[in-house]
């Protein structure tokens, strides 16, 4: 973990830039910064992350073929219970490079990480409580990704769920409110 960096932001705006320039614009319906990196004053592992949402008319063997030809690599791929896939990019043998990305794509939808997202903006205090989590969480899982991850799921379903509440149908596609 380190101490948040005002160049996140800015890194994800040359990033997404790349990417709106190597994918059909027409089938993204939203391009948005999310992760700990996202909120200003956060500690966070170093790394970018960025959701795309295509529309379902979209190619995926075209879209992944242009991602990894524009030095992404596919972590994982999954059709069900909805599709979603992760990339990554700034990985090197030698460890990570000066700026590291996973972009997750996914078909638009009212995906819980914009919610949590804008909760942890909204509320500082919650936000701080989630870094010392984190931070308590760093030794006994620093090689244990997946463990790291689960340790952490009640606090962001509890946040998630009140910013659903509070932000409505903020992000669903169907009965955005905004």
């Amino acid at each position: 973990m380190k101490e948040h960096k005002t160049e996140y932001k800015d890194w994800y705006e040359i990033e997404k830039r790349k990417i709106l320039s190597c994918l059909n614009e027409k089938n993204i319906m939203r391009i948005s910064h999310i992760g700990s990196t996202a909120v200003e004053g956060l500690i966070a592992k170093p790394i970018v992350d960025i959701l795309v949402e295509i529309d379902k008319g979209s190619n995926i063997e075209q879209l992944t073929n242009t991602l990894l030809h524009n030095g992404w690599l596919l972590m994982s791929s999954q059709s069900n219970p909805c599709m979603k896939m992760t990339f990554n990019k700034g990985y090197t043998k030698e460890g990570f490079a000066e700026k590291v990305y996973h972009l997750h794509v996914g078909y638009y939808y009212n995906w819980n990480e914009l919610y949590f997202r804008d909760y942890l903006i909204e509320h500082e205090v919650v936000a701080k409580e989630y870094g010392k989590l984190k931070f308590g969480l760093i030794e006994k899982y620093e090689h244990d990704r997946d463990g790291y991850t689960d340790a952490k799921s009640d606090f962001i379903l509890k946040y998630t769920e009140k910013a659903k509440e509070a932000y409505a149908d903020k992000y669903n596609p169907e009965k955005s409110v905004y």
